[in-house]
Formats: structure tokens, sequence, C-alpha cells
């Protein structure tokens, strides 16, 4: 079996590419195979932006670029124009569409250094409907080697070998010395070409699925994140662990695609609202997807439009889990998901949510497919110190893959959290290249009014450029924050709690540092820092810091700051 990137073929996808993906992906004799589908081309040579169906590149032999047609009838008229199905006709033919893809990943390749001397790079069409080996009529356009058909499909390793042979063999025949000492890649150069191309269409939406790809906003996978997603897809069940920053949400999000696009259901669960909310509505059209909180989630299945007005620690921890499950014993079967991931695993990891969880996948915790997320260094503020150890108790077959590279934060930033939440070893790589500046950290007296240097610094934001929308002002405290509690005529005139809505034009964000928890904004303004404020203070600390991915500015008890610095301030 071939190694196929990504591992799934998504639903979407026309008939041909399903075929030609089963036919490489099941089959023996291709174990040393990487298939790239859907390879987006950026730097296309002729257009914005193209697409190659298959990219195989195999050791010792070469890279061959695919192009897939569906179609059940394929015609080539006398003015050359092509009939494909019911398409229109088309002068711009299936074999000029996979030179032009082979053209621009050669391309991109050399200009990356990759090393392509006695490579051969080929390209073909596969026509999955047609008998189009013994139809289509000799070309000068095309080599009959170039051709494959419906009836490959059934020995397909054995189809593209002979492509390969035979491509190399004409290149060997008018190229001088091509292939003079054998044919490459050889197995490193093969690995280093795949990491090269990866890149280039791997992508994540924000929002929507594969069909929506190239009208919203892309996000690249670093390296690390790629192994996750391997790692997801080559064991039932595993636990992702990093500091924060290191995408696991983004990779939570990601893999419910992944699941719900193999034909699968299932939920992803968090623990914080506001990211719940986030995640809804970044994912809204997923069917096959339930997205939300756990305990919205246990909310639902207990026939409860909200919690009482009174409802208290016991409540949450006891009363609506057990209300949750009786009601769940009461639902269909289809209640019982194909699999079940969650984020923010450090705060949800008790008996008794564990309970809960278990009868929402099939086979359980123990046997199911399940993918946790989680942090559980610094970012436990809501659950016990327990948690990883009772999540093993109850999943003792996970298997584990911990992130460590930093994908959010600018690495300055990220120096600083390593420093004020005394992170061991702490972030030392980052995706983000810096630019320069450094986060302000700034000193306050004990009951000092905050508000006037919080005014300052929004308006040193603003002048730098930052949208009021883009600013976001965390706090330990609730009520009390400076951001709640101000009386400063025009902070209480922009300012406005951060709630499930998205940003409103001219309207500048405050909100708990425990309710931003999984969430981000480009500046970040973390007030109140003063250890005498509550339990987690710590903890609370590292959260709060890196929520900035670009500016941040924290305002620390004179105190407090010597404490967290370890020295005179």
């Amino acid at each position: 079996m071939a190694r196929m990137i990504p591992v799934y073929c998504a639903e979407s996808a026309p008939p041909g590419e399903k075929a030609v993906f089963s036919a490489l992906r099941d089959v023996a004799g291709a174990e040393h195979w990487t298939v790239l589908h859907s390879l987006g081309i950026a730097q296309h040579e002729r257009q914005v932006e193209g697409e190659a169906d298959f990219v195989i590149v195999a050791p010792d032999a070469g890279l061959l670029v695919i192009e897939v047609k569906s179609h059940l009838s394929v015609a080539r008229s006398s003015d050359g124009a092509w009939r494909l199905g019911q398409d229109p006709p088309t002068v711009r033919g299936p074999f000029q569409q996979a030179q032009e893809a082979m053209h621009s990943i050669r391309d991109y390749l050399l200009s990356k250094r990759v090393e392509l001397r006695d490579v051969p790079i080929l390209h073909a069409v596969w026509f999955t409907g047609v008998r189009a080996r013994a139809t289509l009529p000799d070309s000068p356009e095309w080599h009959s080697w170039q051709v494959l058909d419906s009836s490959d499909l059934p020995s397909a390793v054995r189809a593209v070998e002979r492509v390969m042979r035979e491509g190399a063999q004409h290149l060997a025949s008018t190229i001088k010395y091509f292939g003079f000492g054998g044919f490459g890649p050889d197995q490193a150069n093969a690995e280093r070409i795949v990491a090269t191309l990866r890149p280039r269409f791997e992508v994540v939406m924000t929002a929507g699925d594969r069909r929506q790809a190239r009208e919203g906003q892309l996000a690249q996978f670093v390296e690390e994140q790629y192994r996750a997603l391997d790692s997801a897809a080559d064991n039932r069940g595993v636990l992702f662990t990093g500091p924060a920053g290191t995408g696991k949400t983004f990779l939570a999000a990601e893999s419910a695609q992944r699941e719900v696009a193999q034909g699968r259901t299932g939920r992803l669960l968090c623990f914080n609202r506001l990211l719940g909310h986030s995640l809804g509505e970044k994912l809204s059209d997923i069917v096959g997807l339930r997205v939300g909180t756990l305990h919205k989630e246990m909310l639902r299945l207990a026939d409860m439009s909200g919690p009482p007005a009174n409802a208290d620690s016991d409540f949450w921890k006891r009363v609506l889990p057990e209300l949750a499950l009786e009601g769940l014993a009461e639902q269909s079967a289809e209640e019982v998901g194909d699999f079940l991931i969650v984020d923010e695993i450090q705060d949800i990891a008790t008996d008794t949510y564990l309970d809960f969880l278990d009868l929402l996948v099939k086979g359980g915790l123990r046997n199911g497919r399940v993918l946790m997320f989680g942090d559980f260094e610094r970012q436990a503020i809501y659950g016990s110190d327990r948690a990883r150890e009772v999540l093993r108790s109850r999943a003792p077959h996970l298997a584990s893959f911990r992130l460590s590279e930093n994908c959010r934060n600018l690495p300055r930033i990220g120096y600083q959290v390593n420093l004020l939440g005394h992170l061991a070893p702490g972030f030392r790589e980052f995706r983000r290249s810096d630019d320069g500046i450094d986060p302000t950290i700034i000193k306050y007296v004990r009951g000092e009014d905050q508000a006037a240097i919080l005014r300052k610094i929004v308006g040193d934001l603003r002048d730098e450029g930052f949208d009021l929308t883009e600013i976001v002002v965390l706090s330990p405290l609730a009520d009390s924050s400076v951001a709640a509690s101000t009386s400063d005529p025009w902070l209480r005139q922009v300012l406005s709690p951060a709630d499930r809505s998205k940003p409103i034009k001219g309207r500048l964000r405050y909100a708990t540092i425990h309710s931003f928890k999984g969430l981000d904004a480009p500046a970040v303004v973390v007030t109140d820092l003063d250890d005498s404020g509550g339990p987690n203070f710590d903890a609370l600390v590292y959260v709060g810091l890196t929520r900035a991915t670009d500016r941040l500015t924290a305002l620390v008890e004179t105190k407090t700051l010597r404490r967290l610095i370890g020295g005179e301030a």
C-alpha cells in the first residue's frame, strides 16, 4: 500500500479520482511510494492557480503527474477540440493540463534547490471511464505510454510502473547521459521532494470544507503537525499534548473534518464556552459533525434548555452528568458516534465526565476512535492535577504524540512566556518570523487605577495600525477587572464584553482569561496581574500571555513581577 497524502479522498471528489485513489491505496507493491492527491499549484505556469490530481513519488523510478478524467466518453475532433462527456469542447486537452502541471511542479522543486538530476519527471492521463488505450488515435501530442484507462484500475501498480519505466526509457533515449548511473530519486531525495511539495497543498479551512478551499483563507501546517495528522491516521486513539500555541485546537478541527470526509459521524467537544462557539461557527456546514462544549452537549441530552439559575459546582460536576447519562440512555443508537474528538481534555478528564464521554463513541474510550488534545502543564485551570492519570486509567491504549513547535506567537512573546510562566524546557521552536518588537511589561502598585495606563496602551496599538477589533483586554478578574469597572469615559464607550458575537467595528473586547482560553487575538493586553487575586494564578498568567499572536502588553503588580522573574524588579 502506498502512503497517501492526505489519507482520505473527499466525498466531493470526482468518481475517477476516487477510483484511482482506492486503486493506489489498497494494493500491494507500492509500499515505498508516496501519492499526493489534489496537489494545489500556487505558482502554475499558465493559470493563477492550478491543481494536479495525483503526484506519485517513487524511489528509483521517478515522479509522475497524473491528470484524471472520469468521463464516460472521450473524443478528439478534426479541429483539435476535445469533447469529454457532456463538457463543452475545449482546445486545452488533458495531456496539456498534465504537462503544464508537471512543468510547474518541476520548476518549483528546482527553485527550492531540490536535486532532480537523473530523476524522470513524467506526466500521464488516466481515463477511468473508457478504454482509451485502445480507442485514442496516435498523436504527436502524446506518447502511447502516457495513456492509462479503465482497464488499468485493477492492476494500478503495474500500470504506473509501466508508465514510469517507458517514460524513463524515452528520456534516456532523447537526453544525453540521462540516467547513466541509474534512475532516481533515492529514498532520501524522494522524502525531500515530498516534504517540499507537501506544504503546497495540505491546507486547513478557517470555515467550510474542501469545496470552498479556494474561496476562503488558507492556513498552512508545519511539519510537526503533518506528523501529528499521520499519527491520527495510523492509530485508533491518540492523546496529543503540548503547550499553548502548538496548534492543538487547529488539529482537532482538521481531524474532525477528515473523519467526516471518510463518511463517519461524531463529535468535537471542548470545555470553554467561547471556544466552543468559535469552533461551531467555523465548522457549521460540516454534515455529520456535532460541535460544542461538553456542558452544552450534556444539557441537550438532559433535555434542558439551560442550567438552573442556582447552578453551582455540584450541578456541573455531578447532577448534570447524571441527568445527561439518563437522557443518553433514552436516546436512539444514532447518538453514539463513529468518532469522538475532545479539545481541552485537561479540564475534562474527571471520572464523572469520562463516564459520559465513554458512551458517546462506538467502542468507548478504551476501544473507540478517540482523539484527545490537551495541555497538562499549565492550562488545567479547571481540572485536577490527576487529569492525565485519570484519562490513562480509562483509555490506556491511547498512543501519545507531543507537539512542541509554537505556531501562534511571535518568538519574542514566546520567550517572555518562558520567563514569566517558568516553562521548562519552554518554547524553543517557532513557525513565525520575529518582527523585532518586544512585549511590554508595565509595573503598577497594588490598588493603583490602571485605567489611564490601559487607555494609553490601546492608543499606542491603534497608532501602530491595530484596529480596536484586533485588540482584546484580558484579566484574571471578572466584574472587578479594570476593563469591567473603569469609570474612564472613553474606555466605557468602546469597551464591550467578549461574547458569542463577532467583534463589532469600533468596539474593544474584554474578557476573563478563563473564558478566553483556547482563543487568540492579534494584540492582547493582560491587566490586573496580582498574585493575591486568587487560585491558579501562575496558570492564568501562562494562559493569558499566550493569547497574543503579535503584540503583548502585561500590567503586573510590582511585588508579583518581582516574584515571577525571580529577582528585583
